[in-house]
């Protein structure tokens, strides 16, 4: 599965197999994504909670957040999280083949709502070149009703998936998607 141990979840016990039993109710299955964190159990229980955040987040949609995930992950070449998020993209959030291949291409062709991809842009412009952001970049996104907790947090769900792009490309995790 990878270069580095993980727990099975037929192996996982105590605090592991309670938080895969989590991750099993909520996606139906264990993915190798998960399994890597086991590596270190209290990260894996810190991953699984902030995966909870952004699941109910109250402002983020579910397709602007995988469409981050999904083009951050093209800026890093984590094949393993493109693959997911375009698949969840198409199968959740009902984009077309075609549309996920166009935003691959350019993060402007996402068929997100004008707000959504202003914030989109915003957070690959952070996760690429964040010495480059301006006060006038964050107003521009106040100023069509982004609240500053929004910007915070969309510009924190890009810059921990550049953390599992890392984490995933070093140990080699293995697509399961």
């Amino acid at each position: 599965m990878s270069i580095i141990s993980s727990i099975a979840p037929q192996d996982a016990t105590g605090q592991v197999a309670q938080l895969y039993e989590q991750v099993q109710q909520a996606l139906g299955l264990v993915p190798n994504a998960m399994k890597l964190y086991s590596a270190s159990p209290d990260v894996l229980a810190m991953q699984w909670q902030h995966i909870g955040y952004y699941f109910q987040h109250p402002t983020l949609s579910f397709p602007l957040l995988a469409s981050i995930r999904m083009l951050v992950s093209r800026d890093n070449d984590c094949a393993y999280c493109i693959g997911m998020n375009e698949g969840l993209l198409i199968q959740r959030a009902g984009f077309t083949p075609e549309q996920t291949a166009a935003a691959k291409r350019n993060a402007a062709d996402t068929p997100l709502p004008e707000k959504d991809k202003a914030m989109l842009l915003f957070v690959l412009k952070a996760t690429k070149t964040p010495k480059a952001i301006t006060v006038g970049d964050v107003d521009a996104l106040r100023g069509i009703g982004w609240s500053d907790r929004d910007i915070f947090d969309a510009v924190n769900h890009g810059a921990r998936n550049v953390a599992a792009d890392i984490l995933f490309n070093t140990f080699k995790i293995e697509n399961d998607f």
